[in-house]
């Protein structure tokens, strides 16, 4: 028996001649907050829906703490509300004849709590969402917003061993937002709780998650911790999605026999010192530079690898970074540095970049 909370062992979903999963893997361990990322139609939420018994899937295995709760083998699909798991939605299904106290109270009640005891954890959710001095109003009253972290509290009342998130803080503005990735982030750790997040929001899946799942049309791209993920893109896909990338098109030099550094050669006659996380076959044709990984110089190159001439085409100013627009030979690359570095438009400039930052993609 595996020691992880949650077993996907090659599951697919259709709808009719449409694949919405193909074929997912995918083991979660004891305490382990793992996040679906991708774009949307790309079938993280219906994976989602299917471990909660939301989805009947086509084919595959389900298991949830050693239990079988799907499998097309077995023939066997074990209810929603038989498999121990609590899902907070993106929409707000919140009961709006109820106060918020009742609402985050009802899971807690169905279990027969004494009464001392279900008060005690529903003003530990309340809090917890900065929702507590709402526990008397009519959940009817209350905003899109209100209503989502109700849901939350509902949700994390009784802590449950298995917590699904489908988009739970897509109704909450910037602030709040950030915060409840704080909040949401220790009370999975707090709790030891397994989780499964879904969100399309990059930043969001890189803060809060121990692993990110990518996913690309019913597919996994690649499975890894947030910064694996950012650091170490192994296609073209998780490069340009997650994050902000440079893809700078050539070809290698000379195949490796082991992963490590590599020459690359660029479009534009320059060679680059790149970094291959893979066993290289020779028909790789892109690396990707991570664009807050690029250092700007004023000046000719200093003959440094990966040190490259360009020109400031446009500057644009975001608050936090500022973000450049750089024509050079290797063709046009987007660099962003902190606000306290200022270059003119069309100032001559020199890029840079170390070559463990400068990333083989697979072919």
């Amino acid at each position: 028996m595996s020691d992880a909370r949650i077993d996907i062992d090659n599951l697919t979903v259709r709808y009719g001649d449409v694949v919405a999963v193909d074929g997912v893997s995918l083991s979660i361990g004891q305490g382990e907050h793992v996040t679906l990322l991708g774009p949307s139609g790309c079938g993280k939420t219906t994976t989602l829906r299917a471990i909660a018994g939301l989805e009947e899937p086509s084919g595959g295995t389900i298991r949830i703490a050693g239990a079988t709760v799907y499998s097309a083998a077995e023939r066997r699909n074990v209810p929603a509300e038989r498999r121990g798991v609590s899902m907070v939605f993106q929409s707000y299904a919140v009961w709006p004849h109820m106060s918020v106290f009742d609402n985050v109270a009802y899971g807690l009640r169905v279990r027969k709590l004494a009464s001392g005891e279900i008060a005690r954890e529903v003003e530990r959710a309340l809090d917890l969402v900065q929702m507590r001095a709402f526990a008397s109003r009519s959940a009817a009253l209350l905003s899109g917003g209100q209503q989502q972290r109700v849901a939350l509290a509902r949700a994390i009342a009784f802590s449950p061993d298995v917590l699904l998130f489908d988009e739970p803080l897509s109704n909450l503005d910037a602030k709040l937002r950030a915060e409840m990735r704080v909040e949401l982030r220790d009370l999975q750790r707090r709790l030891g709780v397994t989780s499964v997040y879904v969100t399309h929001d990059q930043e969001e899946a890189l803060a809060i998650s121990d692993r990110v799942v990518v996913m690309n049309v019913g597919g996994i791209e690649q499975i890894g911790t947030p910064e694996e993920i950012y650091n170490r893109p192994r296609t073209r896909f998780v490069a340009d999605f997650v994050g902000s990338a440079n893809l700078i098109a050539g070809k290698v030099r000379n195949v490796a026999a082991a992963a490590g550094p590599v020459d690359f050669d660029a479009e534009g006659g320059v060679l680059l010192r790149a970094w291959a996380a893979h066993l290289p076959r020779g028909g790789e044709d892109r690396v990707a530079v991570r664009t807050a990984y690029i250092d700007i110089a004023a000046g000719a190159p200093s003959g440094r690898p990966n040190s490259v001439a360009g020109t400031i085409r446009q500057r644009l100013f975001h608050g936090d970074f500022i973000q450049y627009i750089v024509d050079c030979a290797t063709g046009q690359l987007t660099v962003r540095r902190p606000p306290t570095e200022m270059f003119d438009e069309d100032a001559p400039v020199t890029i840079s970049f170390a070559p463990e930052h400068c990333i083989l993609l697979e072919g």
